[in-house]
């Protein structure tokens, strides 16, 4: 059993597990009932409330039950070895505990990011079985509750007391060797293997030169508590567990009154104060007793002390101040994990104080959990498992500090600068290293059970309102690969869809919104919207208040998009906004995507997908965006406004525009029929089929050129990146050439060929398929009329007549009826505005009916055939 506080064994870094800043320690901005018990007022200064819990969290009573096992078993070199290593690793972490704990205003909960609960006994000084220790355990542990459920102020009063009394002890044990200059011989008994008697002779031989010579080497025997054999790692997690306090005066953080300053000094000074203490200990045992003496009586210090019931004592005292340093600092850190809601309901009683603020319930959890851990019995058995723990928390600490100052934020600025990112990583590179020399085991099934914790908090995502230190890390990470993402190195071979979705109401469109998501490989996607409205005559900007909606949106459809909103007089002119700023260095948008401009009335999809229908709560955070709010925010589509607020030659502008731009233009229509697009929706693959038609149909004269252009290449290379989408990858292609038999009998042999070349050099898995169209031509070129202004439309424009259009969508619905989806040609569009009604007309008539059609105008070369 041990009287030290030991890491709780579901301890969890929740300023990393939950993706969120330090929290206990540090800059805070606590609200609500997170900022009730601080109200009471703060009373304990740097002496009382930092430097006596610490002091005495650090001497415990392995500081007189332990020293002797350890230089006993170690000697004196080793022991001093490990002394320095113990030390150097919480200095590490004291670095970024007074660096946190600097940087702003503390709340209540101290290190909240370490568990530090209560493992608080042992009692060897009355060995009478292992069921007395338990009782005798039970007893100071119930003490224990009793002085920590009146409240932290008769704690730092007992405590002082506590520290006097240790003092007192201690010196005794300094001055003991300057009194007793006689040897003294001992005769000390165990009970052995098979219920035998083991006899030592033991001798203290005060000052002497020969017996410090004879203890500066190691000599590793059987540990007589446990009948197992010492090592270095075993016997350092013992002497680890007396360094281990230096929470203690964190843990008080809210009951202090400027723990900002008392936090980094009174740490430090106790640390160094307990470090004095132990290497002069270490010295004196080395050099007065013999080895025999000091790993076979662990109690030794009573044996050569003027007075031996100083050191029992001390030994008592010491228990006990350990006891209450564990039991109220660990109850403060379950106070604010219950506060913050980061573990439901299980903790939820811990957030009730009393009247003068104490939090008594989580006193209670607290003692609760002392109490099991005093059924260990053996310090020994489980100071493997405590240091263990130990280390992984002071790592995490370290971990903190280190995202912290990684993440480079302006308000990270501590008043405390002995700190650096390299002592926070060799902080945690020390205790990781420490953890597996002692216990591999242990190590590896803490680190396993931290990760289920992490898990646990990321999925559940808690709200909080101490920020997330992800965010900040991202960040700087991502500004920091911006600005290496060169846009003079692009490289066509390197292409990937980057697409500016323009939505109106997310209503009408969440499959053509799921579907983009599909297209856009891995490349940029941004929701964009238009919201009419001039910045002059409002008192606000309307548009910053409507972003945490469509990011909820974005959350529900399940889809990896951003957002962008803009005001403008009109879509048009915001568009152009949007496709102008959209983005940040190399991530600019290099496609436009619309729905088609037609009458038709678009189906609701809120009151069909179940996601939008039922409130599920979730656990996590609605960041203020509840589901009906969501539903009240978007209107029904029965009350879109009238159409006049986008005319046909606003709308075809915008697609005049973006070629302009140098942007790649699709239209999307029919995508209302699409299914199986939305968020855990399950779809047989390879039942789907993908149509190309990458010949510009409205333009025979196009067709008959063997080679392709460069909007016909792109219109490839995105039914391939679609086909390469998740639920696509099994889908078939089929690529449709359109031939006129009459011209050439070999003609259309050539085509074929010519198109099976390019699909091999372009690695794209199709079928080709070839569909005579003579009579579809016959109905084009009649009453061809040259008109200047109407040079860029479909050439030429009105000899595109109703039969001929009507002609070419029933070739369409002929040969791809069982189509999933269908890659069109989009001709540019006219330059004048006058031609733009029959413009859209011409779209509508040759696409009527035909299901989920996506028509692509590609300016971008997109293919390579080079490695």
């Amino acid at each position: 059993m041990s009287n030290e506080h030991t890491p709780l064994l579901a301890h969890g870094v929740c300023g990393l597990s939950a993706d969120n800043a330090v929290c206990g320690i540090g800059e805070s901005e606590g609200t609500g009932e997170a900022s009730t018990p601080n109200a009471v007022p703060r009373k304990l200064n740097t002496f009382f409330g930092v430097m006596v819990p610490t002091v005495l969290s650090m001497f415990s009573i392995v500081l007189f039950l332990r020293t002797g096992f350890v230089v006993g078993h170690a000697g004196l070199l080793q022991g001093l070895v490990m002394l320095l290593v113990a030390y150097t690793i919480i200095s590490l972490t004291i670095l970024s505990i007074c660096a946190i704990s600097t940087n702003g205003a503390v709340q209540g909960g101290g290190a909240y990011c370490i568990l530090n609960t209560v493992s608080s006994s042992a009692f060897r000084v009355l060995p009478q079985g292992y069921w007395y220790t338990v009782l005798y355990s039970s007893i100071v542990l119930l003490l224990v509750l009793m002085v920590c459920l009146v409240g932290a102020h008769i704690f730092a009063r007992t405590s002082f007391l506590i520290l006097l009394v240790v003092t007192i002890s201690l010196l005794s044990i300094y001055i003991s060797p300057l009194a007793l200059t006689t040897p003294l011989k001992f005769l000390i008994t165990h009970q052995g293997p098979g219920n035998q008697t083991l006899t030592y002779n033991a001798s203290y031989t005060g000052f002497n030169g020969t017996t410090l010579k004879d203890n500066l080497g190691s000599g590793y025997t059987v540990d007589y508590s446990t009948g197992k054999v010492m090592s270095f790692a075993t016997v350092f997690a013992v002497m680890f567990t007396s360094c281990t306090g230096i929470m203690a005066g964190a843990n008080m953080s809210g009951e202090l009154k400027n723990p900002s300053a008392a936090i980094p000094k009174g740490t430090i000074i106790a640390v160094l104060y307990t470090f004095i203490v132990y290497v002069l200990l270490f010295i004196l045992a080395s050099s007065t007793c013999e080895r025999t003496l000091l790993a076979q009586d662990y109690g030794f210090f009573q044996r050569i002390n003027i007075w031996p019931p100083f050191v029992t004592i001390g030994i008592y005292c010491s228990a006990l101040s350990a006891a209450m340093c564990s039991l109220i600092g660990a109850s403060r850190i379950l106070h604010a994990l219950a506060l913050d809601q980061l573990f439901g309901f299980p903790l939820a009683p811990a957030a009730i104080t009393s009247s003068s603020g104490n939090p008594w319930v989580a006193v209670l959890y607290t003692w609760g959990l002392a109490q099991c851990v005093v059924f260990a019995g053996q310090l020994n058995a489980i100071a493997g498992l405590v240091t263990v723990f130990y280390l992984l928390a002071y790592a995490a600490v370290d971990l903190a500090c280190l995202a912290l100052e990684w993440a480079s934020a302006p308000n990270f600025r501590p008043t405390f600068q002995v700190f650096s990112w390299h002592t926070c990583l060799l902080g945690i590179l020390s205790c990781l290293v420490m953890m597996f020399v002692i216990n591999p085991v242990y190590s590896s099934a803490s680190i396993v059970l931290l990760l289920l914790l992490l898990l646990f908090l990321h999925y559940r995502s808690p709200t909080s309102s101490w920020g997330y230190i992800s965010q900040a890390l991202i960040f700087h990470q991502v500004r920091k690969y911006l600005l290496m993402l060169d846009v003079r190195k692009d490289h066509v071979k390197f292409w990937r869809p980057q697409v500016l979705l323009m939505v109106a109401n997310p209503r009408s469109s969440c499959q053509l919104i799921n579907f983009v998501n599909q297209l856009k490989k891995g490349g940029l996607f941004v929701l964009g919207h238009v919201k009419l409205g001039d910045l002059d005559t409002l008192p606000s900007d309307p548009v910053q208040q409507q972003y945490n909606f469509w990011l909820s949106l974005v959350d529900k459809l399940g889809v990896k998009a951003f957002v962008d909103l803009t005001l403008s007089s009109s879509v048009r002119q915001g568009t152009q906004h949007l496709l102008r700023i959209t983005g940040l260095g190399g991530m600019k948008p290099n496609t436009l995507v619309l729905g088609f401009y037609d009458s038709c009335t678009p189906e609701d999809y809120f009151l069909q997908d179940h996601a939008f229908c039922e409130s599920k709560g979730s656990g996590g955070d609605d960041f203020g965006v509840d589901l009906p709010s969501l539903q009240a925010h978007f209107p029904p589509v029965r009350h879109v406004e009238s159409p006049r607020w986008l005319t046909s030659e606003e709308y075809v502008g915008i697609i005049s525009d973006a070629i302009k731009m140098s942007k790649n233009v699709c239209l999307g229509r029919y995508f209302f029929q699409l299914q199986g697009e939305g968020m855990g929706t399950k779809t047989d693959g390879a039942a789907r089929i993908i149509d190309v038609w990458p010949l510009n149909l409205l333009q025979p004269s196009s067709t008959s050129a063997a080679s392709v252009d460069v909007c016909s290449l792109f219109l490839l290379q995105m039914a391939c990146v679609l086909n390469m989408a998740s639920r696509w990858r099994h889908a078939r292609m089929r690529i449709f050439l359109c031939v006129e038999a009459e011209s050439s009998d070999q003609g259309w042999v050539v085509k074929e060929e010519t198109y099976r070349e390019l699909l091999r050099k372009l690695r794209i898995r199709a079928s080709i398929k070839i569909v005579p169209w003579d009579s579809v031509v016959q109905l084009y070129g009649q009453k061809q009329i040259r008109d200047p202004e109407l040079e860029g439309l479909t050439k030429p424009a009105q000899a595109l007549s109703e039969d001929f259009l009507s002609a070419v969508n029933r070739m369409l619905m002929e040969h791809s009826a069982e189509a999933a989806v269908r890659f069109l040609y989009l001709p540019r569009p006219p330059a004048h505005s006058s031609q733009s009604q029959k413009y859209l007309s011409q779209l509508e008539a040759v696409t009527y009916g035909l299901g989920p059609t996506l028509l692509i105008h590609g300016l971008t070369p997109v293919t390579c055939t080079e490695l």
